[in-house]
């Protein structure tokens, strides 16, 4: 397919202060939703200038490694990607991180034009769990295998599934960050309906053409593994965040979480049955509909958002109103500053993973409250209370005994910063930068 043309590349603005998206997971959402409106044979309509940093020691010839990444925009994998590319700046190696799903909001920008080394090339095409996504799928895979003919990378690090099965030059490591499959059995507690067959085979296909699949816990590894397995090869590389960017401050009485609230994984109703009658306000911050498809523009971006219409949350302190306030989808500033105030982060989950936002809580110096999932044990072990998912009553039970008794609320959250701070970016850089060598030692020895 012939390429679109496209702008010249933009020099981005030099690092700056950037805000960090919100701490959402990547996709496996139970009703995907609309693709973009086509335009039909136009790349153009679907792809942005790509933005690229400035900065010193970043040319072409001073980088030993290129990396030719994929990410959605509308989940944690943009996280995920942004610090893992910023992690492995330091190594010299130059990240190309092809977006998809909508183009990306001024502040994702923004950020992205932040890390050293990293070029931004922005598209708007559907992700694979989106309604009917397969003829932009397809035009997906011609737009990335003509980015790695352009950016030539060592390694291919694909954040999704579908395009696993294509020619590339380069070795492939498929990240696994989430599954339609394993979301549907453990929302509804039963196989994925024959409508998802199609993103099945698509999935098993990419999944088993990959040199490598990497998953951030065994959890999430065992279950792609059930799903679309057997691989090539597997490895467990756990997820990390920055955390100079959260920090403990004054606790105050108030329990927080934050996620998309439409997604039923999250389970958020059971935070709004536990509430009523607890003696600390629930401050909920999240989206409360699905994002639509491609809405990239400044009516989108998520510092903009705080705006909408909703309850009033409450003021906090010893007399802070009881009950479930939502928040709306704020600011990754304003939720890095609300986690430092809360005492008690909540997170019911029925399908987490890893959990980027309960490892932003646990930095702050949260206690954790935690759906007792295989994921989430793998992660905090000992350093979180965990109730069953659908059980409203015991999640009101354990917020309380954290509640009433300070001693082990302090002891919680000290658990919790200990244990987040062992889940660094530098520790997830060095494993796949172990990956990436052993892939590429595995392709000199069959040269």
């Amino acid at each position: 397919m012939e390429k679109a043309p496209g702008p010249k590349m933009e020099k981005a603005p030099g690092p700056k202060t950037a805000p960090t998206p919100g701490p959402s997971p990547a996709s496996g959402r139970g009703e995907p939703e609309k693709t973009p409106e086509k335009t039909a044979g136009a790349f153009s309509d679907f792809l942005l200038p790509s933005l690229v940093p400035t900065g010193e020691g970043l040319g072409v010839g001073a980088i030993p490694m290129r990396l030719l990444m994929t990410a959605d925009t509308v989940g944690g994998v943009w996280t995920y990607a942004l610090d893992l590319a910023r992690a492995l700046a330091p190594y010299q190696v130059s990240v190309a991180l092809a977006t998809m799903g909508r183009f990306p909001t001024p502040a994702q920008r923004a950020e992205a034009a932040a890390v050293p080394g990293l070029t931004l090339h922005p598209s708007a095409f559907a992700l694979e769990w989106m309604a009917d996504p397969w003829d932009e799928v397809a035009r997906a895979g011609d737009w990335l295998r003509g980015l790695e003919a352009d950016v030539q990378p060592d390694i291919v690090h694909l954040n999704g599934y579908a395009h696993g099965g294509l020619p590339w030059r380069a070795p492939v490591l498929m990240a696994g960050h989430s599954c339609v499959l394993s979301w549907w059995q453990a929302v509804h507690g039963e196989d994925a309906p024959p409508a998802w067959s199609r993103y099945q085979e698509e999935v098993r296909r990419g999944l088993g053409a990959a040199n490598l699949v990497a998953a951030p816990t065994r959890a999430m590894l065992d279950a792609l593994d059930a799903h679309y397995g057997p691989f090539a090869a597997s490895q467990v590389i756990p997820n990390g965040r920055d955390f100079s960017a959260f920090a403990p401050g004054k606790k105050q009485p108030v329990i927080f979480s934050a996620g998309r609230l439409w997604d039923e994984a999250k389970n958020i109703g059971a935070l709004a049955e536990a509430a009523p009658g607890l003696p600390w306000p629930v401050c909920v911050a999240g989206e409360i509909a699905p994002p639509a498809p491609n809405s990239g523009g400044a009516g989108s971006d998520p510092g903009e958002a705080s705006a909408n219409p909703l309850p009033a949350p409450p003021e906090l302190g010893a007399g802070g109103a009881s009950g479930l306030h939502f928040l709306g989808p704020l600011p990754p500033p304003e939720i890095a500053g609300w986690l430092a105030r809360a005492a008690i982060y909540a997170l019911p989950a029925r399908y987490e993973p890893f959990g980027l936002s309960a490892l932003e809580a646990g930095l702050s110096g949260c206690a954790l409250v935690l759906g007792d999932i295989p994921s989430l044990r793998e992660v905090w072990g000992e350093a979180a209370l965990f109730i069953p998912p659908d059980d409203p009553d015991a999640l009101r039970r354990a917020l309380c005994r954290l509640i009433q008794d300070a001693g082990l609320r302090e002891e919680m959250a000290r658990r919790a910063r200990t244990r987040a701070r062992t889940y660094t970016p530098e520790r997830m850089a060095s494993g796949y930068l172990a990956a990436y060598h052993s892939l590429l030692q595995e392709k000199s020895a069959c040269a």
